[in-house]
C-alpha cells in the first residue's frame, strides 16, 4: 500500500473489514487516499494508518490534540488515543459506495460525517447496551 500511495500520489482500495460501517462496505466499496502532506489533519478526516497490532487501518479523526489525533471507526466503541502524524499515511478524498462516487468536499458528506462524530457518544452508548443484553 504504502509503495502504491508514493509512487502513483494516490490508492485505490476495496475496504476490508466492518469498523467503517455504514458508510463503507467490506468487499464492496472501494476508496482512494493521497499521501497526507506536512499539514495537519482535521476532525473529521478519515485517514489511512499505521499501528502495531493491524498493518493499515482507515478511521475517523474524532479530536486534534496538539501532538496526536484521537481515532474512531464510525462502527467501534473503542477510541485510539496517541496517533501521530507520522502513522498517518493518508487521507480519504473519496470514495464508491452503492455504486455511486462520493467526495469528501461534497456537502451532504460533510454533513454526515458531522452528524456521525456528533452523535458518536450516543451510538456507542447504545452499542455497549445492546451488546448488554446479548450476553
Amino acid at each position: 500500500m504504502e509503495e502504491s500511495l508514493a509512487k502513483n500520489g494516490f490508492l485505490i482500495y476495496r475496504i476490508r473489514g466492518v469498523s467503517m460501517q455504514p458508510m463503507l462496505r467490506q468487499g464492496r466499496d472501494l476508496f482512494t487516499v493521497v499521501p497526507k502532506g506536512s499539514e495537519r489533519c482535521k476532525k473529521y478526516d478519515v485517514v489511512l494508518y499505521r499501528r502495531p497490532s493491524d498493518p493499515y487501518v482507515l478511521h475517523r479523526i474524532i479530536e486534534v490534540r496538539p501532538d496526536s489525533y484521537v481515532i474512531l471507526g464510525d462502527n467501534c466503541i473503542a477510541k485510539e488515543y496517541g496517533i501521530r502524524d507520522e502513522d498517518i499515511l493518508g487521507v480519504l478524498t473519496s470514495f464508491q459506495h452503492n455504486g455511486h462516487t462520493v467526495s469528501v468536499s461534497d456537502w451532504r458528506y460533510r454533513l454526515y460525517s458531522r452528524g456521525w462524530v456528533f452523535f458518536q457518544p450516543v451510538r456507542i452508548f447504545c452499542k455497549r447496551v445492546k451488546g448488554k443484553l446479548h450476553q
